[in-house]
Formats: C-alpha cells, sequence, structure tokens
C-alpha cells in the first residue's frame, strides 16, 4: 500500500515508485528493493532552479527542510575513500575534521564534478544518497533525521524527492553522525 505522497511548500509529489521518468537509473533502481519507498514522493521542478536555495526559494521550502549530499574522498595508502555526507540544507559538512576522521584520510576534499557525476551515475545537482554505488559511506548528520518532511535530489535536475527525514537512516549502510555539520 502506497503512503499519501509528501507535501511541502509549492511541491506537491506524487509517488516515486510511480514515475521513474522522473528519476536517475540508479535511483529507481534503488527505490524498487527499499521498504520504505512507499513514503518516496516525486515532483517535478524547472532544472534551472535545482540548486537548494534557488529551489527554496522559488517553491517556498524552508531551508531546514533541504537535504545536501555532498560527495567528499581522499585517499590511504593509494585507495580511494569516498563517502556521501547527509547535512542539512542550512548546515555545512565537517570536511577538513569530521569526514577526514571518519574516512581516515590526511585529506578530504569535495569530489571533482565530472568524478562526482560518473561514479553516481546521476547529474550535477541531483545527486542523492538514494542508488550511491554501495561501496560508498553513507554519512549522515543526525539532525536530518528530525526533518518531517526532507527535500533530496532525484539523480537529475528536473525532480526532487520528498520523503520523512527518518527514513534517511533507513538507507542501506547509512552511519548517523551526531556532529557531522556545523
Amino acid at each position: 500500500m502506497t503512503s499519501p505522497s509528501p507535501v511541502l511548500g509549492r511541491l506537491r509529489s506524487e509517488p516515486a515508485l510511480d514515475r521513474p521518468d522522473l528519476l536517475a537509473d540508479p535511483v529507481a533502481a534503488a527505490l524498487v528493493g527499499w521498504p520504505p519507498a512507499s513514503q518516496v514522493g516525486v515532483v517535478g521542478i524547472d532544472p534551472d532552479l535545482a540548486d537548494t536555495a534557488t529551489m527554496s526559494e522559488a517553491y517556498d521550502v524552508p531551508l531546514a527542510a533541504g537535504v545536501n549530499c555532498v560527495l567528499v574522498g581522499g585517499t590511504r595508502a593509494g585507495e580511494e575513500r569516498v563517502a556521501a555526507c547527509l547535512v542539512r540544507a542550512d548546515t555545512r559538512a565537517d570536511v577538513n575534521r569530521v569526514v577526514r576522521r571518519m574516512l581516515d584520510v590526511r585529506k578530504a576534499s569535495f569530489l571533482p564534478m565530472d568524478r562526482a557525476v560518473e561514479g553516481s551515475g546521476m547529474e550535477h545537482g541531483g545527486i542523492t544518497p538514494v542508488g550511491l554505488p554501495p561501496h560508498w559511506r553513507l554519512l549522515l548528520d543526525a539532525r536530518v533525521l528530525d526533518v518531517e518532511v526532507a527535500v533530496i535530489g532525484s539523480g537529475v535536475r528536473r525532480s526532487k524527492l520528498l520523503l520523512p527525514g527518518a527514513r534517511l537512516g533507513d538507507l542501506p549502510g547509512a552511519e548517523v553522525v551526531t556532529d557531522l555539520a556545523g
């Protein structure tokens, strides 16, 4: 049974499982096998408004409802270590201290756009934690779990996913971190 689709600001979603045309392929595939997928809605947006602050203003969505997925990487002994970090849009991931320590690398930095797009199979500006490669770590700032209706990427710039923030903790491999963001 599908739950009612989430609504936030001027975003009125429909069940994501019913609209694979609004999802990147890895996102659609991941949702099919994810038990909480019935609580995930998708809404089409203007792709020129996909960036968080612009989308929040255009669709009357509080910035604190946005959950950004930033990809961070570093190397240790020649091995690349990548993490997707989920933080509320009104905060920033503590890459230099917390993420670096969790990845156990000397230097952590945001993945270059071409590497992030290629590795995720998603569009820049639409990268989401749903459907990321399983060997990438998934670090969630604990505050994202408290977001009543979270807005995240859908893998493409032309839509967004809406879901209870608590469900982000149910994503495969999710690690909740108390102070991931500042």
